[in-house]
């Protein structure tokens, strides 16, 4: 009877650790999607993975050294990215990742350089708060830190 019950728990732990894996992933595809979209300038592709009234936030330091906080509606990062020229390059390389899940509920910290025209120009780290709806995870939150401390070092 212990042995069976030893065996029922080992494959309990392996299915709750395979679903936590599997939300991982596909909180990952959220972001890649995102990203996706935007290197494509596509608002399309990235609203087909944030959720309704999303809360979009940056901070960093500005020229002073003061912080500086600012809140955007996402329909102007939208109408900014599809705006760029085609004589423009840009891309937002992501170099890190820690994903963590809850339920319904989860966190992706998602570390950055951004490149412009070959240049590279700043760098920080995306906070993606996301929400499982029936099934698909949208991005209800963003928040980034930008800069030029600490970048692109070995």
């Amino acid at each position: 009877m212990k042995i069976i019950i030893s065996f029922s728990l080992f494959f309990l732990s392996l299915t709750l650790v395979q679903s936590e894996n599997d939300d991982e992933a596909a909180v990952q595809k959220v972001v890649e999607t995102f990203f996706d979209g935007f290197h494509k300038q596509d608002s399309i592709i990235m609203k087909g993975v944030v959720g309704d009234n999303v809360l979009l936030q940056t901070t960093g330091r500005n020229k002073e050294g003061k912080t500086m906080f600012r809140t955007e509606k996402i329909e102007k990062l939208y109408s900014s990215i599809v705006g760029i020229p085609d004589s423009i390059q840009f891309q937002e390389k992501l170099t890190s990742w820690s994903i963590q899940v809850d339920r319904t509920m989860a966190n992706a910290w998602v570390g950055y350089e951004f490149w412009l025209n070959g240049e590279f120009s700043h760098c920080g780290i995306n906070s993606f708060q996301m929400v499982n709806f029936d099934g698909d995870w949208k991005i209800i939150y963003l928040i980034d830190t930008r800069g030029k401390a600490g970048c692109l070092e070995d």
